[in-house]
């Protein structure tokens, strides 16, 4: 299957961050909800993951942030045959990957400087180490007055900020996103857009969940990834015909 986050016409093929073969998940004994999905995805690319409620982009987040694992199939993370992987082999490639969920899941206790160090003081950082690449990356979402502020007094878009800081700070290779813009108005959804796209600028490979039309408009070289009824719809990944931002002309 053609990739082609590398650019058309190059005859180069990114190397694979993600693969998929003939993927099937099911929960307990129900029917399946993820069926037969093949599909590449290159390191450093941009992705949209999107499809009508109850299409199965939430479960399929889940194997791709081993939060699940396949029924049947093949999945390779890394370069490795990870969906029957044992479960004590999983936490180092869990540490490549950064998640920012729908809710935010922020511990409400802690700081929103503390929400952000917490991948790194799990690492084994130390308080120096730890110190100035927090700081560094709540200046860099917008966030220095409101480190020392705990979630419950943030609005939702600071919160979705703090959580996108706390995804990216360890700097993971690939960074999973659910509707990260889904609960907050137009131009933090632009702003954090912005975040998203200048992490991929520095390499990381972004995958972002949405029913948001209008901002995968608003990211020329995204690529689509099209689930409907647990079916892969469009395999290529090739976003052709991006569709126009709201009120833009034809």
């Amino acid at each position: 299957m053609p990739h082609r986050g590398c650019g058309e016409g190059s005859g180069l093929l990114a190397e694979t961050i993600v693969e998929f073969d003939r993927v099937g998940l099911r929960y307990g004994t129900g029917s399946e909800v993820l069926h037969d999905l093949e599909f590449r995805l290159g390191a450093g690319g941009f992705y949209f993951l999107t499809g009508p409620s109850g299409a199965g982009k939430t479960s399929l987040l889940k194997l791709l942030y081993l939060a699940q694992r396949p029924t049947r199939g093949r999945m390779r993370l890394f370069g490795e045959e990870l969906g029957d992987a044992p479960r004590e082999a999983l936490p180092p490639f869990r540490r490549r990957i950064g998640v920012v969920f729908q809710d935010f899941r922020l511990i409400r206790h802690l700081s929103a400087f503390d929400n952000v160090a917490l991948p790194l003081r799990i690492a084994g950082a130390s308080e120096e180490e730890v110190e100035g690449p927090v700081r560094e990356m709540l200046a860099w979402v917008g966030l220095s007055d409101r480190a020392s502020a705990r979630p419950p007094t943030l609005s939702g878009g600071e919160q979705q900020r703090v959580a996108i800081a706390r995804a990216v700070i360890a700097r993971p290779e690939l960074v999973i996103a659910d509707e990260p813009t889904g609960n907050v108005d137009a131009a933090m959804a632009e702003r954090i857009l912005h975040l998203l796209t200048a992490m991929n600028r520095l390499g990381t490979t972004v995958i972002v969940a949405t029913h948001d039309l209008g901002l995968i408009a608003a990211t020329p070289g995204a690529q689509l990834i099209r689930l409907e009824n647990g079916n892969l719809v469009d395999p290529t990944g090739a976003l052709k015909n991006p569709p126009r931002a709201a009120g833009s002309r034809p």
